[in-house]
């Protein structure tokens, strides 16, 4: 037997042995010259004390979790439903004054369509109506622009833009963007991609626009700020490359400058059981409201799979499979999206971790999700305090099973961590003043603390549970069996000082281990009384 089968063997022998898990246990860019305070000092590990005592105050409740049910193609359907039946109006103008364009010939990024169509950059404009690709074509009438094959598929050769009043439906369709005549659909409206295919095309080849170099163009989609987007049992492949608003997949609202004048709300997504491959960004948001990405695949995909970005809310991405992410993570959260679900998903042989927590990303719920044969971490908080992770499994990731870095208030509930390259947890302190990081933005604090509760830290080769000077740490009812070091389970550090007594404690005693600075706890060792 090879040696990666021993060692997935060997994992789903401890994994059986320790599921079913237990329920509910009782008791970027910037100012670069901008830098960030000096890190505090932390505490020697002799400045330290431990409590042992009745695990009942890191009691809590299993999360509650959104129904997800309630996003299903009947759903869709009715949303389909309410928009109005008018009559469609489609033109064919030069770009000009179009809210939904005026990102892609600022700043001159308009030559890039100069180039493409030989002229004066023009577009495709759904005006007004609840509009088909067919409406569409009938209405351009013109094959230098759009044209049909003999199957029935379209391809535009000209950025197409749904404005604001009107709905866009393609329904069973396959729609081909032409890369070498620059069309992308930017969407200020509602579009419904129902059962169908959006392909970026490479016409010369008669192939798709598969990923070459990130900065070459290729077609992508957006949806501004008040758009509403609903893709279910949809593909979308070959999209996206590295410019503003153009990765792939992106719901965005306008910039501050803009929105001072449209006055739109946040844009909203629906994502139901598609497929999103060999996007640049499988998904991209920015102040983006009631998202949801459920019961998708994202797979192949060139530097993120599944990407909420600045300022979003309210998010669900749930019982996702994330694979194949060639670059970076599978499922990366970052700069204050707050207050969202990550539950259930898969996220595997991703080229770095396989759900990331970044930049002051707080109030989230990482639940019941597995990870694993990931480059960098099963699951990663980076400045990012305040979450719960809760039942997860992280297994045969590279790095670390769970990492929380410069993270405070961090509950790690009911987590399995299993053959994972270093710590199957791992609390560090990292000094970013030496990043680029711009810290008036991306601010953090210079400090670690955790409780972690039930669960089990198997097999993983620099031990079972690793932390460098914390705030904090509170552990109970916590599994550590199986090492892997010839010198039996251990611990560094702070934890390492009071080894012994961690594990009486936990595994003789079934009470809980504060450990938290001398100031805060008199005395080195207190065995409290119920």
């Amino acid at each position: 037997m090879k040696a990666r089968e021993t060692k997935w063997v060997l994992c789903l022998l401890i994994t059986a042995l320790i599921l079913p898990m237990q329920g509910v246990a009782a008791g970027s860019a910037g100012d670069a010259q901008t830098v960030n305070a000096p890190p505090a000092i932390a505490p020697e590990i002799g400045d330290y004390g431990i409590e042992i005592k009745s695990g009942e105050d890191l009691y809590r409740p299993e999360p509650e979790i959104p129904d997800v049910s309630a996003y299903s193609r009947d759903a869709v359907e009715a949303r389909l439903a309410s928009r109005p039946d008018t009559p469609p109006n489609v033109t064919v103008e030069r770009i000009g004054d179009v809210s939904a364009l005026g990102d892609f010939v600022d700043e001159g990024r308009a030559r890039e369509w100069v180039i493409r169509q030989f002229s004066h950059p023009q577009a495709i404009l759904i005006n007004r109506g609840k509009v088909t690709l067919d409406d569409v074509y009938r209405q351009v009438n013109d094959q230098r622009y759009m044209e049909r094959t003999d199957d029935g598929t379209y391809i535009i050769r000209l950025p197409l833009a749904v404005r604001q009043d009107a709905t866009l439906v393609m329904r069973d369709q396959t729609l081909r963007l032409s890369e070498e005549r620059g069309a992308f659909i930017a969407n200020d409206g509602w579009l419904f991609a129902i059962d169908s295919k959006i392909v970026g095309w490479r016409e010369e080849a008669d192939g798709p626009a598969t990923f070459q170099e990130e900065g070459s163009f290729r077609p992508f989609y957006v949806g501004w700020g008040g758009s509403e987007n609903f893709i279910l049992g949809t593909t979308m492949a070959n999209l996206g490359y590295l410019q503003s608003k153009s990765y792939g997949f992106t719901v965005a609202q306008y910039s501050e400058y803009d929105n001072a004048k449209l006055k739109r709300k946040a844009p909203h997504a629906w994502l139901i059981d598609s497929t999103f491959e060999d996007l640049y960004y499988g998904f991209y948001c920015y102040e983006a409201e009631d998202v949801a990405i459920v019961n998708n695949v994202y797979r192949d995909n060139i530097v993120y799979g599944i990407d909420p970005h600045d300022y979003s809310s309210g998010l669900i991405i749930a019982n996702n499979e994330v694979y194949g992410t060639r670059e970076k993570h599978g499922i990366i959260i970052s700069r204050e999206v707050n207050n969202s679900w990550i539950v259930g998903n898969r996220s595997y042989n991703n080229g770095l971790s396989g759900i990331v927590l970044d930049r002051q990303s707080s109030n989230n719920v990482v639940a019941n999700n597995v990870s694993y044969d990931n480059q960098g971490d099963g699951i990663g908080l980076y400045e990012s305090p305040d979450n719960l992770l809760w039942g997860n499994r992280v297994m045969n990731n590279l790095r670390n099973g769970i990492r929380v870095r410069n993270s405070s208030n961090v509950d790690v509930y009911h987590n399995v961590a299993v053959l994972n390259g270093t710590w199957g947890i791992y609390g560090q302190l990292k000094d970013l003043s030496a990043t680029d990081r711009n810290f008036k933005e991306d601010f953090y604090d210079y400090e670690v603390s955790m409780r972690v509760v039930g669960g089990e830290l198997v097999s993983n080769a620099s031990g079972p549970l690793s932390t460098d000077n914390p705030a904090y740490i509170a552990l109970y009812d916590v599994g550590m069996r199986f090492p892997r070091s010839e010198v039996g389970i251990h611990f560094e550090g702070v934890l390492g000082k009071y080894q012994m007594q961690i594990f009486d404690a936990l595994r003789n005693q079934s009470r809980a281990v504060f450990i938290e600075p001398s100031a805060v706890v008199s005395g080195q060792v207190t065995q409290a009384e119920n």
